[in-house]
């Protein structure tokens, strides 16, 4: 008997969790726009207030608009070469060959995406960028010139819930409202909720990390162990129900998150793997039942247990 692999999904965000800090403030706002982060972080909450406005929104309007005065270059290659530098946290760049091999022998497919409200260029950018089935993240649009002209796609702390229903559908395209939104019954769906692991670190993940969790997912907090600030949101989403599992970011071999992600690999794979050998008799009387619907027709539900391995008390 053979089967497809089954597709299982390690979901990111990038600011806090891949790399250190925020992005715009490594490769653009000291350097290029001559600020320093904190006074342009201040002005972009001063505008979203007086707009009553998204700050994503507003962050990149103002991203644009403090460039244009200064005369700085905004094509999509400039914006990938300032992504070249974003600094990352240590073993980020060998995790996902790693984790790849690993599914490879639980006979799983893995996929990686990014889920972001950061630059979408400058992730594009990264030296990681390449790992990456879809990087869902603001996004700039770009004139016939090829220079950034406004935005094309803000990604909030709101709309990233978004993205993980269309990793549960595969409607991967940001444009298509209409494949999204067409009626798929979950044992249908490509990827089921809990074979989907999210890696966040903040306030934007909270409701990323609730609808996973709540879904029978894995929500992974990650933290900086050289930040108190980074330490308190972590303990704070374990203490809120958020985020059920944790780990320092540190992404190198048998390190606590490495050994926590091939925890949760494991489990995917019992799981999916137990649900394709299920093989309920036929009634003759009727057609055959799908194999997850019993004699009474009613679908048999995923185990949805926590996983003990790993977990990191902060």
């Amino acid at each position: 008997m053979t089967f497809e692999r089954p597709r299982v999904v390690f979901a990111y965000d990038f600011d806090g969790t891949l790399a250190p800090g925020n992005m715009q403030e490594h490769a653009f706002i000291p350097r290029e726009l001559g600020m320093a982060h904190e006074d342009f972080w201040a002005e972009v909450k001063l505008l979203a207030r007086a707009q009553r406005g998204d700050p994503i929104l507003a962050y990149m309007h103002l991203m644009l608009a403090k460039a244009r005065a200064k005369n700085v270059e905004l094509t999509e290659e400039s914006w990938k070469r300032r992504g070249a530098d974003l600094p990352l946290f240590p073993g980020v760049e060998g995790w996902f060959e790693r984790q790849n091999a690993r599914a490879a022998e639980l006979e799983l497919d893995l996929r990686h995406f990014i889920i972001s409200s950061g630059n979408r260029e400058l992730i594009e950018g990264s030296p990681i960028a390449h790992h990456f089935e879809k990087i869902y993240a603001s996004a700039f649009m770009f004139d016939e010139a090829g220079d950034a002209i406004g935005p094309a796609l803000a990604v909030n702390y709101t709309s990233k819930t978004q993205y993980l229903f269309r990793i549960n559908k595969w409607t991967l395209e940001e444009w298509d409202e209409v494949a999204i939104n067409k009626v798929l019954a979950k044992d249908d769906r490509p990827v089921p909720f809990d074979r989907i692991a999210f890696f966040g670190d903040g306030l934007t993940d909270i409701p990323t990390m609730r609808l996973v969790t709540d879904q029978g997912g894995a929500a992974v907090a990650v933290y900086n162990p050289d930040s108190a600030r980074s330490m308190a949101a972590a303990r704070e989403l374990r203490d809120d129900g958020r985020a059920h599992m944790a780990g320092p970011a540190d992404y190198t071999e048998n390190a606590p998150l490495d050994c926590l992600a091939q925890a949760l690999l494991t489990e995917m794979s019992a799981r999916a793997h137990a649900r394709n050998l299920v093989a309920w008799p036929t009634d003759p009387a009727r057609r055959s039942p799908s194999p997850l619907v019993g004699e009474g027709g009613l679908r048999r539900r995923s185990d949805e247990g926590a996983i003990a391995l790993a977990v990191q008390n902060i």
